[in-house]
């Protein structure tokens, strides 16, 4: 999806007045790393706490030009992507990485033909313990996000909404 064929902005104007929790805006909390100010498509998500596990298997997996929501429950203690699985993400095809939590490796990530939005730079990388769950539905800055969602990103925020915009 190219930079100006959306707007988050003209999106939020278009939905303002939406009651039924169908179109969310995520806080302003995010910042951009990849190559890729501005990316959209369609939701796959992980939930994990310190172990980036199922998001290495998320990314080596076609993308099939989707957004992986990682739930890393917010946590800056550890990171939990790297250049190396940007890179591949890219590699796979997929749009964007949406991490509620840290990621790492900031030349690499900005190198990376990838958007990828996170809360900070944390250079200690992640616990390997096998844990967490793919494609459930999580709670990212207290905002739901499902499987199957479509997420919006540009320079002026990050949306969410039900159906295709």
């Amino acid at each position: 999806m190219s930079s100006t064929s959306f707007s988050t902005c003209d999106f939020c104007d278009q939905h303002k007045a939406d009651a039924t929790g169908a179109f969310r805006v995520l806080p302003p909390v995010f910042a951009s790393y990849g190559a890729r100010a501005c990316f959209a498509g369609p939701v796959s998500t992980v939930k994990c706490h310190e172990d980036n596990t199922l998001v290495k298997a998320a990314v080596e997996s076609p993308g099939e030009g989707r957004v992986l929501v990682v739930d890393g429950g917010g946590s800056l203690r550890r990171a939990l992507v790297g250049g190396n699985l940007a890179a591949a993400a890219a590699r796979n095809g997929w749009a964007g990485i949406v991490v509620d939590g840290c990621v790492r490796d900031a030349a690499e990530l900005a190198a990376a033909e990838i958007g990828i939005r996170a809360l900070g730079l944390m250079p200690l990388p992640t616990e390997k313990r096998n844990e967490g769950q793919r494609d459930v539905v999580v709670l990212v800055q207290g905002v739901r996000i499902q499987p199957g969602d479509w997420l919006y990103a540009d320079a002026d925020g990050i949306v969410v909404s039900s159906t295709p915009l």
